[in-house]
């Protein structure tokens, strides 16, 4: 499999180069040329397997260029690492399929990919030699499980960016904990928006990339996106979706990462994913695009309880502005270039109508957030975080419209953000094991102003 921009400026590049690539050369997101789709006799097999070995079989198919038994080791080693063997455990409830997405080492959904990619670096970089230095931006959770992918790894250093006071506590301490000499925190005083924009901006100097061997950890990097396809098409085979009876997904997202997951893995299983129900809380960027017909910069981030989805610019959309656009390099460069003079993409009937047949969108409110996590808790004694929570109720208002299950994804676990569930159900979320003392750990971090040139500085005095 060979990999292309986005934005159609470079030759096909092996898997491996897309890894360590992340962004393109061209400023675009790299892709499969093709994404395969899976013969019905194959998902019958696949849906006897359990979760390690079927994401084996999912990611070959885009890796092809590791070998066979190395892959399997990166994927077994990846995954040990899960407090269950079931890796993303399916719980039904309120007539609704919760996909617990939080059994990782940091408690939230990025674990399934970071966890891989993590190892997956460590892997190229001892096959061709070399160092790394990982330059990404976090709106939560991203953050943490990319430090625990790495953490005390040779030959990789790791800059994590994330708002300063703008993620739940628990987030920021989960990273800032971390005493590993190879990880550094830096506190950027604005918004997430601000830190996704310092850091694109960086990858974009080229030269300074390549001086500094800088990657990707954010959803940028294919191989994230590749990862959590496997979790939609674990919880299609375990619910025996059809082409007549398809399994629907509410996914809560905030820069369209998880739920283009969710779009690959539509593609792949040809009839068996139904609706994919994108849920935002008050920064609705992308629950605006598929109601009005444009994708349109709001004047300012609107913080909430569900910090990890407080972001105006969704990196991932370009992905899928690609296949909206007749897979056409040139429109999406076009459209993107736009964007960045204008803040503003209008899109035509045919192609909304393509859109909104392979999802719809829902914008969750604090108040019914917090609503959501109160009946859910009365009704059957789960507690949902307040992302969770927002997938949770965009599902009940489609659940009318729509025949056949609809799977939740349950982002992170509701210990992260337990003032948030203290206040929606007066009970203090149990606490896992990981997060026991974490108040009382040293904390290294640094703070600075929303500057490009001071990130830049400070990669350069700490980069390998």
């Amino acid at each position: 499999m060979k990999y292309i921009s986005t934005r159609g400026g470079i030759t096909p590049i092996s898997f491996e180069d897309t890894v360590m690539m992340g962004l393109a050369t061209d400023g675009g997101l790299l892709l499969p040329q093709t994404i395969p789709v899976i013969p019905f006799e194959t998902l019958q097999k696949w849906s006897r397997l359990g979760y390690a070995d079927l994401a084996f079989e999912v990611i070959r198919l885009f890796a092809t260029d590791i070998p066979t038994e190395t892959l399997q080791k990166l994927i077994d080693t990846s995954y040990a690492s899960f407090d269950t063997d079931e890796v993303t455990p399916l719980v039904e409830l309120n007539g609704l399929h919760i996909l617990e997405l939080f059994h990782g080492p940091t408690l939230a959904f990025k674990d399934i990919a970071l966890q891989f990619l993590g190892n997956l670096f460590a892997y190229i970089l001892e096959k061709r030699g070399g160092r790394l230095n990982i330059l990404g931006a976090t709106s939560g959770d991203t953050g943490s499980a990319a430090i625990y992918g790495v953490k005390g790894k040779k030959n990789i250093h790791i800059f994590i960016l994330h708002p300063h006071k703008r993620v739940s506590p628990i987030q920021a301490m989960q990273m800032t904990t971390v005493p590993d000499a190879n990880v550094f925190n830096i506190a950027i005083e604005g918004t997430f928006d601000d830190c996704q924009a310092i850091v694109k901006t960086i990858f974009n100097d080229l030269e300074f990339k390549e001086r500094h061997h800088l990657g990707a950890v954010n959803s940028i990097n294919w191989a994230r996106v590749m990862a959590q396809v496997v979790y939609y098409i674990y919880a299609c085979l375990r619910l025996k979706g059809t082409p007549l009876n398809p399994v629907h997904f509410s996914v809560p997202t905030g820069n369209f990462g998880d739920i283009f997951a969710g779009y690959v893995a539509k593609r792949m299983l040809n009839g068996l994913i139904g609706r994919l129900i994108l849920a935002t809380n008050e920064n609705d960027i992308l629950a605006r695009f598929l109601t009005e017909g444009r994708y349109k910069k709001a004047r300012q981030v609107v913080p909430t309880i569900s910090p990890s989805m407080d972001i105006q610019i969704a990196s991932n959309f370009e992905r899928y502005l690609y296949y909206l656009m007749n897979e056409s390099g040139e429109l999406v460069k076009d459209a993107m270039t736009l964007f960045e003079q204008q803040g503003e993409i209008k899109f035509n009937e045919k192609q909304m109508e393509t859109a909104r047949g392979d999802m719809s969108a829902l914008a969750v409110n604090q108040k019914l957030t917090t609503q959501t996590i109160k009946d859910f808790y009365h009704k059957s004694g789960y507690i949902l975080d307040p992302h969770t929570a927002v997938g949770v109720a965009a599902a009940m208002a489609h659940r009318k419209a729509l025949a056949g299950p609809i799977v939740c994804l349950a982002t992170a676990h509701p210990a992260k953000f337990a003032e948030a569930v203290r206040a929606a159900t007066g009970v203090e979320p149990p606490r896992p094991s990981s997060l026991n003392g974490i108040e009382q750990k040293p904390q290294r971090l640094t703070v600075m102003p929303c500057s490009m040139a001071e990130v830049k500085a400070f990669v350069e005095k700490h980069a390998l």
